[in-house]
């Protein structure tokens, strides 16, 4: 039997975590140990806690509390599950799409992207992808498509903001992630990757590519919506690709562009 925490005031201390707190405040980089995330809907919870991450506190609307949502509350174990009336929570930015429910959790801690690539043959680097909702799919795509790890530069969103892991499904807590150091190109070459930079040139080569497909270590790389990779690393890397398009069109949205890319280049390789 759960034991729910009636919260009837929205400015309870209780839900400053969920409601007060920024992005930055809660990844809190002075005591990274303390950092934290928000998780929303079962499924993300779910895929936190199986991936190792420590549940803070629940917060659920007792309407969802389904089959489901119980299976997650019951898995994180003895934290405090708080609860209170919808006209409470949806002052929550955002509550309404949670499913019902938000978990605060402890920040995993960050691998060294050297321990990522060690085994690796397919890896996916995201140059300075701000926008959640596509770092989120791209996330999602990778953990479907092939990709062993996800590399990103210091210029992306964090995989943890709420948005995002919520719109991967949780593929954050799969996929192994981390962050380049600056001299990154350098860094992959090192250790014997090509490098495959997404982007719309005139020598460009068709993601089919044979040669491009049979290399042994391969690093995908895409760039922020709109203005796309930076010139120095296209001019940079070993191959630059592009997805052959019709009906006039220019180019896919970076999150479905990584899809086709994903699939295209992981698909016969051996592991």
């Amino acid at each position: 039997m759960v034991n729910f925490t009636e919260i009837t005031d929205f400015h309870a201390p209780e839900l400053d975590v969920y409601a007060r707190l920024t992005e930055a405040q809660l990844l809190n980089r002075f005591e990274p140990q303390k950092g934290m995330f928000i998780a929303e809907s079962p499924k993300v919870i779910q895929r936190a806690l199986a991936a190792g991450c420590r549940p803070v506190s629940l917060l659920v609307e007792r309407n969802h509390c389904n089959a489901e949502a119980a299976a997650a509350i019951e898995a994180c174990g003895d934290v405090p599950v708080y609860t209170a009336p919808l006209e409470v929570l949806t002052q929550l930015t955002g509550f309404q799409l949670t499913r019902g429910m938000l978990c605060a959790m402890y920040r995993p801690p960050i691998p060294a992207p050297e321990e990522l690539l060690e085994n690796a043959r397919r890896v996916a680097v995201l140059e300075d992808v701000m926008n959640p909702t596509n770092l989120g799919a791209i996330f999602r795509s990778a953990a479907a498509l092939g990709m062993e790890a996800v590399l990103l530069t210091k210029g992306c969103t964090d995989p943890l903001y709420r948005r995002c892991a919520r719109v991967s499904m949780g593929t954050v807590f799969q996929v192994p992630w981390s962050y380049l150091p600056e001299d990154w190109l350098p860094f992959l070459r090192e250790r014997s990757f090509r490098t495959a930079a997404m982007a719309l040139r005139r020598d460009s080569r068709p993601v089919d590519d044979p040669e491009i497909k049979s290399a042994e270590k391969l690093a995908v790389i895409l760039g922020t919506e709109g203005d796309g990779l930076k010139q120095s690393t296209i001019d940079a890397s070993d191959y630059t690709v592009l997805i052959p398009m019709t009906g006039g069109v220019d180019s896919l949205n970076v999150a479905a562009a990584s899809a086709v890319a994903f699939w295209e280049l992981s698909r016969n390789h051996k592991k």
